[in-house]
């Protein structure tokens, strides 16, 4: 990964957590689909990858309303990958989601804390 981005991804926080929190989607839903649970997993690589993607989006906004916007779709997708992982959690058939949930609480009450200041100001 050259320099900028990778330095891009670390200096600001929402984006870093949103960006490993899809890496970890990626392994959990490769894991999933050596298991043949091929609709949740696509589901769920959807929505967990789509996070990042939209607060990365954001962070090249137009305007504070679209910016705005771009994180409440990224606080969208992240609802619906709670969603996903709650079934996996609660079937006996799926991998464990371990700690995924608990970063994923983490994301979402980052996005909410921005999306509230940024309407303030």
């Amino acid at each position: 990964m050259d320099r900028m981005k990778q330095l891009r991804i670390e200096e600001n926080p929402i984006v870093n957590k949103a960006f490993k929190f899809a890496l970890e989607i990626i392994q959990y839903t490769d894991a999933l689909e050596a298991d043949k649970k091929y609709v949740i997993a696509n589901q769920l690589l959807k929505s967990g990858t789509s996070i990042g993607a939209n607060i990365w989006e954001s962070q090249h906004a137009e305007s504070k309303a679209d910016f705005i916007h771009k994180l409440k779709i990224a606080a969208k997708e992240a609802k619906e990958t709670e969603y996903w992982l709650l079934l996996c959690s609660y079937s006996k058939a799926f991998p464990a989601v371990t700690d995924k949930l608990e970063r994923l609480l983490e994301i979402q009450k980052l996005l909410s804390k921005i999306i509230s200041t940024s309407k303030k100001t």
